[in-house]
Order: C-alpha cells, then sequence, then structure tokens
C-alpha cells in the first residue's frame, strides 16, 4: 500500500497546489450556523482596524475589489510564481508551465454570498471585470438573490436571483451553491443550463444537518455536469478525521458518481479542521482503504476540479 499511496501522491502534487489556493472572499462573518440577518457584519470592524480604504468600510462591493486588487497585485509582482485564473485556457497554460517548474501556484477569485452585489446584479460586470470568477447566492444570510442554509427566512431564488443565474450563465461565471438553502439549490439547479458547484458541503447521509445536501441535491447538482466538494470540518462529516471526510466521500460517489465529486476542504482559517493543507496525504490513504481505484482517487482529489475550471471558465 505504501508504494501506491507513495505514486498517487507524486501525481497529485500539482493538483493540491492549485485546489488548495482557491481564494474564496467572504464579505462577513456571523456568529451561528442556523439562524442569521444582513446585520451580523463583523467585516466592518476588521476592515478600520486592519486600515482599509474608507471606500471599503460600508460598501460590501467595495471591499470584494479592495481584496481582488491586492491579489491581483500579488500575482502582478510574483514573476509569475503565482497565476490568477480568468479563462480556461489560463489552467491549461499553468498546467504546462508546472510541468518544468513544480513550485508554480495558482487560484481564482470567487465570493461567498452575493450580498457584494449590493442588490444590483449589473454589479456583476463590475466584479468579473476585477477577476471574479465565481459567486454564491448566499453565506450565512439571506440575501436578495435567495435564501440560505442558516438564514431566517430559508427561502428560495428572488425574481432578482433568477435575473442573477442568467447573468451569470451568459458570463460563464460559475454559481457556487454551498451554504445556499435547499429551495435555493432547487430553484438553481432546476433552471442551470451550465454545470453548477457546491465548493464545500457535507451529506446528509453521512452527517444529518440543514447544512448539508441531501440526495436529492446531490443528484439535482450532479444532473447539471457539476461537482460537490466534501468538506473537512466536524459538521461536515461528523467525524474528525481522514478516515470521516472519505466515508463522506464513498457516500456521495454511490450516489451520483465519482466524476461528480471532490475535495471541498474550506481551509478559510476560521473553522477548525483535523489538519491543515499538509495532512492532505491522509485523505489519500483514507480513500484506498474505502477501495476506491488509483483513478479515482485522482479524479477526487484534483482531477475533477482540473477539468471542471478548464471547461466552465470563460473561453
Amino acid at each position: 500500500m505504501a508504494d501506491r499511496l507513495t505514486g498517487v501522491v507524486k501525481h497529485l502534487r500539482w493538483i493540491l497546489a492549485l485546489l488548495l489556493l482557491l481564494l474564496v472572499i467572504a464579505a462577513f462573518a456571523a456568529p451561528s450556523v442556523n439562524r442569521n440577518t444582513e446585520q451580523s457584519d463583523d467585516i466592518r470592524r476588521l476592515a478600520m482596524a486592519e486600515l482599509w480604504p474608507p471606500r471599503t468600510w460600508n460598501s460590501l462591493l467595495q471591499r470584494a475589489l479592495y481584496q481582488a486588487e491586492r491579489l491581483n497585485g500579488m500575482a502582478a509582482k510574483s514573476n509569475g510564481s503565482f497565476v490568477v485564473f480568468r479563462k480556461g485556457q489560463d489552467v491549461k497554460d499553468f498546467l504546462e508551465r508546472r510541468k518544468l517548474n513544480p513550485k508554480l501556484t495558482a487560484g481564482f477569485l470567487g465570493i461567498e454570498g452575493a450580498q457584494a452585489l449590493e442588490g444590483k446584479v449589473e454589479n456583476l460586470d463590475v466584479l468579473f471585470d476585477a477577476g471574479f470568477r465565481m459567486v454564491s447566492p448566499s453565506h450565512f444570510f439571506d440575501t436578495e438573490i435567495g435564501g440560505s442554509a442558516a438564514g431566517v427566512k430559508k427561502s428560495g431564488l428572488t425574481p432578482v436571483g433568477r435575473e442573477w443565474v442568467r447573468r451569470m450563465e451568459e458570463k460563464h461565471m460559475i454559481i457556487d451553491l454551498a451554504h445556499a438553502s435547499g429551495p435555493t439549490i432547487g430553484d438553481v439547479t432546476a433552471m442551470a443550463k451550465r454545470p453548477v458547484l457546491v465548493s464545500h458541503t457535507g451529506v446528509r447521509g453521512t452527517c444529518d444537518n440543514n447544512r448539508n445536501l441531501s440526495e436529492e441535491q446531490l443528484r439535482a447538482v450532479a444532473k447539471t455536469g457539476g461537482i460537490v466538494g466534501i468538506g473537512f470540518w466536524e459538521t461536515a462529516t461528523c467525524g474528525k478525521d481522514a478516515a470521516a471526510i472519505a466515508r463522506a466521500i464513498r457516500y456521495a460517489t454511490g450516489v451520483i458518481g465519482v466524476n461528480h465529486v471532490a475535495l471541498g476542504s474550506d481551509f478559510d482559517g476560521a473553522v477548525t479542521e483535523p489538519f491543515d493543507a499538509s495532512g492532505i496525504e491522509l485523505i489519500t490513504e483514507a480513500l484506498m482503504k474505502q477501495g476506491f481505484s488509483e483513478e479515482d482517487i485522482k479524479k477526487v482529489m484534483g482531477g475533477n476540479v482540473v477539468r471542471f475550471l478548464e471547461g466552465n471558465l470563460p473561453e
């Protein structure tokens, strides 16, 4: 098993550098996973304490743009060692370059929660021009777009939300349904004409709570051609180790097939995880114990994400 594990890990190192550097910008922090309102804005104090520009203090849109400026600036100063993906071709080019230099890293910009739109779908154009390529309808509270699993009403897509879906697809931006309410997940997957993503979640089949996906929701996402990222934290897996993560992955692949399942760590610094990025190899080993083939492990550990990004980012 040790030789087989070493071979799989060697193949995956370039994938992990891509997968683990997905940058997701949350415009606020909230104390509850069950019921929050839009008044739970804790980032304003942080922005002021860290001397962010005054334009960010009271504007969720400006906060997102400021953080995009910082990431794009870092990439510009990296002499090509860090790449921000904007197009599917960027992914392909990066992977070719990384064959020659395995130290290269990459990521792309996404936003947890459409509150950054400030109720105006046309602000998608502003975010797109800044480099954002993924947006979720909601994070910890209901928005003008749709309900959150931790919101008050937990409703579905609003009329503005339906227009948001159409515009997201027109621009080839990725719709992320992580944190969305059940009705919102149902509404989006019913009208989606392009694959959708659930970047980080659990499955109710191994950990039954409101945040995690039911079998019906898993199938709805897979039907669009999308993928589901399995999270590492305890309420995602009902466990505190790689074995719990592997059990959730096994369950999800049993429902929707291995081509639709990926890692969804949620390494954001605010969630307690069983290990940091250096422990990813433990998941590989746990998947082997679950009976996954080497080829299927490669898909789950990053191959599916690479394929998804190549095919669904703008051309």
